[in-house]
């Protein structure tokens, strides 16, 4: 997948996180799911503009490294971090060429990572890149396009976005159309769906275990702000899921 669409966004990359979709289900979800950080060393890959690596070194991480693919997401992030330094480090990576890092981290996240490999082969080598770079029973946590999400259940536009299905297929799984509905600038992002059974094979080949998905939840001020029936249509078909497994 080229990185030109990611070279193309910048910081307006940030705006995501403020979409219903985002805000009240996948930033709780993932947060909730990878838990207690303090005293942790976290390695942020596809780190984007760094959204995650900012918020676990606020949450007390030791170290936080993000790598990002995109010159333009490595420099926005770093352009916040001046803003409001925390002390994150950020370099450009591609994580399926990921170099020999200086040291091995507790934590590795890979939000919308892995479904941007071109093939299995190439999903098994970010695969074992991580493995490398984490410490023995370190874990990996995941967020991307549920495997088996259905494109032709009711619309996602109320909570911010548009999931359409392409009709293209690689050998990860089905391609999707992503649009995210910000004003004034809709953005949209082509990715892929691997399947449920290519994620597991390529981390357990890569030496990972205790592989378990996660589903995504809506928090309570999302309840609280919208009411549970407003949720209705994205709990009956949510278009992300997570996984975690341990090196």
């Amino acid at each position: 997948m080229s990185v030109q669409q990611y070279d193309e966004i910048g910081e307006a990359f940030e705006g995501f996180k403020a979409l219903p979709l985002t805000r009240y289900g996948e930033v709780p979800s993932f947060l909730g799911m990878v838990g207690d950080v303090s005293g942790k060393s976290v390695l942020d890959l596809a780190c984007g503009t760094g959204f995650y690596s900012r918020e676990f070194k606020r949450r007390g991480a030791t170290d936080v490294l993000g790598v990002d693919i995109s010159v333009e997401m490595i420099a926005a992030a770093r352009e916040i971090d001046q803003r409001d330094p925390l002390g994150v480090r950020y370099e450009v990576g591609d994580v399926a060429e990921l170099r020999p890092l200086d040291r091995r981290f507790d934590i590795a996240l890979g939000v919308q990572c892995l479904n941007y490999a071109e093939d299995i082969a190439g999903m098994e080598r970010m695969c074992r890149n991580i493995h490398r770079s984490l410490v023995p029973g370190g874990e990996f946590f995941v967020l991307a396009q549920k495997p088996d999400y259905g494109f032709d259940n009711p619309s996602l536009h109320k909570y911010g976005f548009l999931c359409e299905a392409t009709d293209e297929e690689i050998e990860t799984g089905p391609r999707g159309r992503v649009t995210a509905l910000l004003d004034p600038q809709p953005i949209t992002i082509i990715s892929t769906a691997p399947r449920r059974e290519v994620y597991e094979k390529c981390l357990q080949a890569a030496g990972f275990s205790a592989v378990e998905w996660v589903p995504l939840q809506v928090s309570e001020a999302g309840i609280r702000d919208f009411g549970e029936d407003f949720w209705a249509d994205l709990l009956a078909n949510p278009p992300l899921e997570m996984l975690r497994c341990r090196a």
